[in-house]
């Protein structure tokens, strides 16, 4: 199959097209390497650089290419960048998102499989771990704007056949999460771990998040390009794991002693959230297969591997 993954030498995205490859897909890679990188597209990938927020661009890549399916991770996913810059975050998710989707009904792709965000579209939730049909409730410019492209794709669904399947997406760790772009508390108290710098944890560090090692998130993305259609999936592992959690099972891993260091809690964050994948297992056969430690030390020891063929 031909298919377009976009943001795919990001974090998430690249992992993705590898996967793809791997299976023996035809891939191209679209990212304006904003957060991403170069090295991470995958050498079989036919790479175009550019920004979806440029619909001519995005038009040639589709009319070039013919991709058959498209994976969407392009985006921007910086919470508190949408709430400092809310026309931006809605430039690059919802105009850049109506971009793809437009070019996708235009040039033939039969299938979107979206990259959605189940933390930030649900709020603060009522019930743990929170389900498909928990109420709607963004807290931050990033949830609406991820959010609504939802709404998007059910509409040329209706109007124009085109299939799609939303993967509404926990905490996602590994290899290559880059704590400067696509930030993550795992990826950066580890380099500082291992710099010998102590990280800081904002507020009592019980805040709660679901933890999936990139592999089960690659492993969600190959099941959607041919299970379920129309379908809104929550990928998680239905348990929560607090930031004390990360730093004493981190500290465990890389053998640092140290105590973090511990300020005042930043405002405006979700307390806690968790993400019960039970559709995802009913209609893709998905359930994640790594355990949170044994993913952490996945993540340390990549580090590790870095800094050697590095040094």
């Amino acid at each position: 199959m031909r298919i377009l993954v976009t943001g795919g030498a990001g974090f998430i995205g690249s992992h993705v097209a590898d996967g793809l490859v791997a299976d023996g897909h035809a891939v191209a890679v679209l990212d304006n390497l904003s957060t991403g990188f170069r090295g991470n597209v995958p050498q079989a990938a036919r790479f175009f650089e550019g920004d979806i927020r440029d619909r001519e661009f995005v038009d040639g890549v589709f009319a070039q290419f013919r991709p058959e399916a498209i994976h969407h991770h392009a985006a921007q996913m910086d919470v508190r960048k949408s709430l400092d810059d809310p026309v931006f975050d809605a430039q690059c998710n919802v105009i850049g998102s109506l971009h793809v989707i437009l070019s996708a009904v235009k040039h033939g792709a039969r299938r979107i499989i979206y990259a959605s965000t189940g933390g930030a579209v649900y709020g603060e939730p009522e019930t743990l771990p929170v389900t498909e049909s928990h109420r709607i409730h963004p807290e931050c410019a990033y949830g609406i704007s991820k959010h609504t492209v939802e709404h998007y794709l059910a509409l040329y669904r209706m109007l124009a056949g085109l299939e799609f399947v939303v993967l509404r997406y926990p905490n996602v760790y590994g290899p290559r999460q880059n704590p400067h772009g696509e930030a993550g508390v795992n990826a950066i108290f580890i380099g500082l771990m291992l710099d010998g710098k102590i990280p800081t944890i904002f507020g009592d560090g019980e805040q709660l998040r679901d933890y999936v090692f990139i592999s089960d998130i690659v492993a969600a993305n190959r099941l959607a390009l041919d299970k379920g259609n129309g379908e809104i999936l929550n990928i998680g592992s239905g348990v929560g794991h607090s930031v004390n959690d990360i730093y004493s099972a981190l500290s465990r891993i890389i053998g640092f002693e140290p105590p973090p260091l511990r300020v005042g809690a930043r405002p405006g964050e979700i307390d806690r959230v968790y993400l019960d994948a039970t559709r995802a297992a009913s209609v893709l056969g998905w359930k994640p297969t790594v355990s949170f430690e044994e993913g952490l030390r996945r993540t340390v020891q990549w580090h590790l591997d870095q800094r050697r063929a590095t040094a």
